[in-house]
């Protein structure tokens, strides 16, 4: 605990100290992940949890995902479908950066304005 915070309710203590919210940090943490997956940071996962789109008509990003179809509500909460449609409307810059410095730097800003 912070002194002097005590008095702040949770909503307000973190943004009193200049951070994002625990949603907003749990979803910096999968953008983090897939950014490396997509690189190629996971080469024991052969597997593919992300399919791309195939289309030369995508906006924003050049490295859109397509997003997964399931019947039960529990697999909406996946790693995969949470990452993919906040994934999608990351600008081009911040989606094709070529290190994972450079994407952390560029994602703060348009995180922002995701949730």
């Amino acid at each position: 605990m912070v002194r002097g915070l005590e008095h702040l309710s949770y909503r307000e203590r973190p943004r009193e100290l200049g951070l994002f919210s625990l949603e907003k940090r749990r979803l910096q943490g999968d953008l983090i992940a897939a950014f490396q997956y997509l690189k190629g940071a996971y080469k024991e996962a052969r597997e593919g949890l992300f399919m791309r789109v195939c289309s030369d008509r995508t906006r924003g990003n050049g490295s859109k995902l397509k997003e997964g179809r399931f019947t039960l509500d529990m697999k909406k909460k996946f790693f995969t479908l949470r990452v993919v449609r906040h994934w999608n409307r990351l600008p081009r810059e911040a989606a094709d950066a070529t290190s994972l410095a450079g994407f952390k730097a560029r994602l703060d800003g348009p995180l922002s304005n995701l949730v």
